[in-house]
């Protein structure tokens, strides 16, 4: 049995500490293999042992949010993050009466900067003060208890204290003073700083929302209501009522409910949603489509393929989340700072409180820098650095065609200096033709390339017929192009008995009660079919350029070579540019080929590529092992490796590289192929069949680490220059407060910066 994973929201964590403390408590759950909670995102991803997987999903999420709630915080459906964006001062209610509460309290501060005295009695102080404490602060309160009864620390408790501190300050000075006194307090630095702190809470929510807004743009994508026709007619329907099989009547300007293929009518599709790519598509019978993509003028009709979380829509918001749930290898360290933070911070102010009163000052004074530390040293700006910088930088990916799968990939793609492409539907089309069909019994002499789709002899045509018919049932670009080529000659094709595959050679079956075998001149060396006078031929052809595959036959004589298939692919459009611009950043560029030498080199010539920057002759189960040579550096650090490819047999090879990226394509029936195991084997998926999306994805990834580092940086330096100076003294509660507030604003606001991206 596989591991389940699971997902929940969780509300009322502050800062990494409270990360921390989650992780601890949900671990501790039985049959937990492991545990992420992002901040950023107020979610977990838990990972149940396979021995779990027969309990049912209720069990595991009753289980779930009963330890998130007696860790002290409120669990969430794990869907909160599709809900619709609030208003842009949704929240804001307690930090405007923080505001006015504390107003008054201010105001005597700056009537001592203008010469002037309005300070308040001290029962009004009282009175505006300690609603705020202990109304809009009682969420420290009650999250600060909550860490205490863990055996933890957090945010919330610092501030608790802190600001209690100065509340009991002031009211103890205020009690004890002689009668008619007029005592210095200080109500407004607690009242101040938990209003800052409410005010930081505040824009930090709205800059989440914001990093959110690519879930919630692809959640928006999926209509509600689907149009489709029964015996009674066309009747709406929610989608989640879909089934397989069902005709949809989508009208022009409509979004496609579900993946489907076009029964009737013919339209352009807008699939920028899925592809990054503005232009619209064209789509006529048996084209398929994409759920969540736009109709053009077009009225059609669809046949449905896919729906729920089985439509390539779900898929990409599946990888998005996984990718925004995850923890990048660099957030380790955060945690591990994090975990023992709060308790020195404890300590450090206890020192401060010490050292002051020691030296001669008042309990007074040394108080309130004790308050001060415990304020600025709040770590919520070290909770948010990376996921806030991960999910902006993923999120703005996400809009442009390139989907990162996790997060670790993301971190790492920046330090790739070598890219490996397959070279078959990744530098190509992909859609090979068949250029030519040479039968050897005719063919005695040297042949040349030339596309025989209006002129062939009978004798051609029938061993065409017998390829195509042994090739009909195989979703290899090879095979395809024989398919084709023979639809082109309006040939009959005939049933295919016991075919079967041979990896990296070719094909074997049964038509017309023939032994038939059809693949590579490497196959047919092994079966000792190269002897024949129809050699020349096949190294003729090579030497031009094209793949080479034998039709051959298995007879009581042996096995008998019957023909001679020429093969031609193209490259695609922009390939030399975006590899020249990949090369330009000084990465070494290499292709792996399954072709001949000569194939491969005459291509590789064509893309711009190097003669020694070609692997030829690579089998599929070579591909893992070739991907690890090229990792090695004999004069030095490992080559830090990228595998782009596209098909089944690219996926070995893109789990084994540094970063692997799969390539979307569409082949020319409009279906993925083995795009999907290869997108399941990959790090990052490129939506669409540009490599120009190969070095967009470097890019994000470089933008995406110097974010991170820059907000880990000025997250540390805060805390490193912020806690000496409100130890000596220097900075008030009311000013730590504010410091603190706008460490955490100001990091999640450097990571907004990553959706102005464009690759």
């Amino acid at each position: 049995m596989s591991e389940l994973s699971s997902d929940i929201g969780i509300g009322g964590m502050t800062c990494a500490s409270c990360v921390a403390r989650v992780e601890r408590a949900i671990a501790k759950l039985p049959g937990v293999e492991s545990v992420s909670v992002n901040l950023a995102t107020e979610t977990a991803r838990v990972t149940w042992a396979a021995s779990q997987a027969q309990e049912e999903g209720q069990t595991q999420q009753a289980r779930l949010r009963r330890a998130v709630r007696e860790a002290g915080y409120e669990p969430l459906a794990a869907e909160h993050l599709e809900r619709a964006p609030e208003g842009a001062w949704a929240g804001f209610m307690p930090v405007a009466i923080g505001l006015m509460l504390s107003a008054p309290l201010v105001l005597p501060m700056l009537g001592d900067a203008l010469g002037q005295h309005w300070m308040l009695p001290a029962l009004w102080q009282f009175v505006l003060a300690t609603p705020v404490q202990f109304v809009l602060g009682a969420r420290f309160y009650k999250a600060g208890w909550h860490a205490l009864l863990a055996g933890s620390g957090n945010m919330d408790l610092l501030v608790a204290l802190g600001t209690s501190a100065g509340w009991a300050l002031s009211v103890w000075l205020w009690l004890s003073a002689p009668a008619g006194a007029m005592v210095h307090l200080y109500f407004e630095g607690s009242a101040v700083v938990i209003t800052l702190v409410l005010l930081g809470k505040w824009l930090e929510a709205r800059a989440k929302r914001q990093t959110t807004d690519a879930i919630r743009a692809l959640h928006a994508l999926r209509p509600a209501r689907a149009r489709v026709i029964t015996l009674d007619g066309e009747v709406e329907i929610p989608i989640e009522e879909l089934l397989v099989g069902d005709r949809l009547v989508v009208l022009p300007g409509e979004r496609f409910a579900a993946d489907g293929v076009v029964s009737e009518g013919q339209t352009q599709v807008d699939e920028a949603m899925l592809t990054g790519e503005p232009l619209p598509v064209h789509k006529d019978v048996d084209s398929r489509v994409t759920g969540g993509s736009i109709n053009g003028e077009g009225r059609l009709v669809v046949r449905v393929s896919a729906t729920g979380t089985t439509t390539v829509l779900a898929n990409i918001i599946r990888l998005v989340e996984d990718a925004q749930a995850a923890k990048a290898p660099i957030q380790r360290m955060v945690d591990q700072v994090s975990a023992v933070f709060v308790p020195v911070v404890f300590v450090l102010a206890l020192v401060t409180l010490l050292v002051w009163w020691f030296t001669g000052h008042s309990l007074e004074v040394s108080l309130i820098h004790c308050v001060a530390v415990l304020v600025i040293a709040c770590p919520c700006a070290l909770g948010l650095a990376t996921p806030a910088a991960i999910m902006a930088g993923t999120g703005v990916a996400a809009k442009h065609g390139i989907l990162i799968k996790d997060a670790q990939a993301l971190e790492v793609a920046h330090k790739v200096d070598t890219v490996a492409f397959d070279k078959t539907g990744t530098l190509t089309l992909g859609q090979p033709r068949l250029l030519s069909l040479n039968a050897v019994a005719a063919q005695p002499c040297i042949a040349s390339l030339s596309v025989k789709s209006i002129a062939m002899s009978p004798d051609e045509q029938a061993l065409l017929a017998l390829a195509a018919s042994l090739q009909s049932g195989s979703e290899h670009p090879l095979a395809h192009a024989v398919v084709q080529a023979a639809k082109a000659q309006h040939l009959h094709l005939d049933p295919s008995k016991d075919v079967k595959a041979v990896p990296g050679f070719g094909s074997e079956g049964s038509v017309q009660g023939r032994q038939l075998l059809l693949g590579s001149l490497r196959w047919m060396a092994t079966l000792q079919l190269m002897n024949g006078e129809w050699q020349a031929n096949a190294e003729a052809l090579q030497a031009q350029g094209a793949t080479v595959s034998v039709l051959a036959e298995r007879t009581p004589q042996g096995v008998l070579a019957l023909a001679v298939l020429a093969f031609g692919d193209e490259p695609k459009p922009g390939v030399q540019d975006a590899l020249a611009k990949l090369r330009a950043r000084g990465l070494r560029l290499v292709m792996i080929s399954g072709d001949n030498v000569g194939a491969a080199q005459t291509m590789a010539a064509r893309l711009g590529l190097h003669a020694d920057e070609v692997h030829p002759d690579v089998m599929p189960g070579e591909k893992a092992a070739l991907v690890k040579s090229l990792q090695l550096n004999p004069h030095g650090a490992a080559h830090v490796l990228a595998f782009v490819g596209d098909g089944i047999n690219d996926a070995p090879a893109l789990a084994a590289a540094d970063v692997g990226l799969a390539m979307a394509n569409l082949n020319a029936d409009g279906q993925r192929g083995g795009t999907d195991v290869a997108m399941q084997a990959a790090g990052i998926t490129l939506m669409r069949g540009d490599v120009a999306l190969v070095a967009g994805s470097l890019d994000i990834s470089a933008r995406t680490v110097a974010k991170i580092r820059q907000n880990l940086f000025w997250a540390f330096a805060y805390n490193a220059a912020g806690i000496p100076l409100a130890a000596m003294g220097y900075l008030s509660p009311v000013v730590a407060g504010a410091a603190m507030a706008l460490s955490s604003v100001s990091v999640m606001t450097n990571a907004l910066l990553l959706k102005r991206w464009k690759p």
